[in-house]
């Protein structure tokens, strides 16, 4: 490449003629340590781990199919005229708006199923959902993708960045503003805040609406430094979801507080509050 600036090799593992790319890694593993810590909260909230398993093996094929339905709706200018191209997801084109909306109608009928509730539920795999979303967008990083606009070499030295990450973010003879890690740090530090609120006496749903409206308010505004979103009109469709789901998840937690008096996150089925809560 120019100046003699050498990206990432994309691929993991060359095996003959098959390529295992590093995003396909990345991504298995943000889904392997999710599970970890999804089958770790639900042994302490006494949930049949079982139950997070079984969730996982429909979540799964669901969030990928309604990530790319998602992407394709708001695409379709090209895939009308393209739709052999629809069903060829390795090509790329898929959203993490669409395969959360997947992700948590799967949740909701998953959860009748089983008759568990499905706040219950939420709030155990909420802090999974958002670490795994912190990880996986190194996977964009290797793809040199979901970046921000065009910026300077300086620019990007004077966030202290390592080298091999302002490297990648040349592309094409040109640098470019590395929006990857703003929203996987912005996730890990939303990591950590579930992780302390949880031990706090927040109601049942209200860790899992936490999540939302912290991965919302961060994506709104990394949105819109971003190159390649999908616009809806004159709007970036991820700004607008982002809004209507915040203004929506502080609604739902209102309303529950003063409507229906959910337990605590933390309270066991006989209405004894866990030992964790802090006083």
């Amino acid at each position: 490449m120019d100046n003699g600036v050498q990206p990432l090799d994309p691929v993991a593992i060359q095996l003959g003629n098959i390529s295992v790319k590093w995003y396909g890694v990345i991504i298995a593993s943000a889904v392997v340590i999710a599970l970890l810590l999804a089958l770790s909260e639900a042994n302490k909230r006494k949930m049949d781990k079982e139950i997070i398993v079984d969730l996982l093996i429909w979540a799964i094929p669901i969030s990928i199919i309604s990530a790319r339905i998602y992407y394709v709706i708001f695409e379709w200018d090209f895939y009308k005229n393209n739709l052999g191209e629809i069903v060829k997801i390795w090509h790329g084109g898929i959203a993490i708006y669409g395969a959360l909306i997947g992700a948590v109608l799967t949740a909701v009928i998953f959860s009748r199923i089983k008759k568990i509730s499905f706040w219950q539920l939420a709030d155990v795999i909420a802090p999974s959902l958002i670490i795994a979303q912190a990880i996986g967008r190194w996977g964009n990083f290797m793809n040199q993708e979901a970046h921000g606009a065009e910026t300077t070499r300086t620019f990007l030295e004077n966030l202290h960045l390592p080298e091999f990450i302002i490297n990648q973010m040349y592309i094409d003879g040109a640098y470019y503003q590395p929006t990857f890690l703003y929203e996987s740090l912005w996730n890990v530090i939303g990591f950590i805040i579930l992780l302390v609120i949880r031990r706090t006496k927040i109601r049942r749903g209200e860790l899992f609406l936490s999540y939302v409206i912290w991965y919302s308010f961060g994506r709104f505004f990394i949105e819109g430094m971003r190159t390649d979103s999908l616009m809806w009109g004159d709007f970036r469709v991820s700004q607008v979801l982002s809004v209507l789901l915040i203004i929506l998840s502080i609604g739902i937690i209102v309303y529950r507080r003063l409507k229906m008096n959910p337990p605590y996150y933390m309270e066991d089925k006989y209405g004894k509050v866990a030992k964790e809560i802090k006083s």
